[in-house]
């Protein structure tokens, strides 16, 4: 088994090392023993949506996201299938405007209902929420220049979040598969499991990450 991940923008929206997320993923399927392909894409690349397990698109500036934008529109149906289709999209940071109505007064994919709109004072800071995907807590960062309004599809918390399907989008960074080993490993068997419901799992080689992921804890947190 090979899985596709496309890693849409890379040169665009990469801030705050999201290519981090690519590496995790990339680590976990293959301790699976799994090929991974990662095509990295941007403006003007042709995209074959439905070659991608995945689709992954990082963080960047509120300029580089406008850019991006413009640039994916041209492709607003084919992502509207290919969400609807139960395909996976990780978006991380503020690649989540994209896929709402609006961004300010701009029209987004319109993929969700909700808007997003461009703020003076950024939000900064360590962020820890309970999660209702997995038993445990999820720790990132923020460091964003944007908002959501009327989100009614939330992923973890709905003023940070979305979840619709196997869409996942958060404005946490970190990067934040890398600092979330059982959430990195949720989505890495979700996605193996819609491939071949029948793959027999092998044990996930975790230990560095769940060792900085308890380590955390204990310095800031305890």
């Amino acid at each position: 088994m090979i899985i596709n991940i496309c890693y849409l923008y890379y040169d665009l929206l990469n801030l705050y090392g999201e290519i981090g997320n690519i590496k995790a993923l990339t680590k976990a399927f293959e301790t699976q023993k799994l090929k991974v392909n990662v095509d990295k894409l941007s403006i003007g690349d042709k995209i074959n949506f439905n070659k991608y397990d995945l689709i992954y698109i990082g963080c960047g500036t509120e300029n580089n996201l406008l850019i991006a934008l413009n640039d994916l529109l041209r492709y607003k149906n084919e992502l509207k299938e290919y969400v609807e289709s139960n395909k996976f999209i990780i978006a991380t940071g503020n690649s989540i405007d994209l896929f709402g109505k609006k961004i300010n007064d701009k029209k987004a994919l319109e993929i969700f209902n909700y808007n997003t709109k461009f703020i003076d004072k950024r939000i900064v800071g360590d962020y820890i929420i309970d999660s209702d995907i997995i038993d445990s807590k999820i720790i990132g960062f923020q460091n964003r220049g944007s908002i959501i309004e009327n989100n009614n599809i939330s992923f973890i918390d709905k003023e940070i979040g979305v979840n619709y399907k196997n869409f996942y989008g958060t404005y946490l960074l970190g990067p934040i598969l890398v600092r979330n080993p059982k959430l990195n490993k949720y989505i890495v068997t979700k996605i193996i499991k819609s491939k071949n419901s029948k793959f027999k799992l092998k044990k996930y080689d975790l230990k560095l990450d769940e060792a900085a992921y308890k380590s955390y804890f204990e310095t800031y947190i305890n």
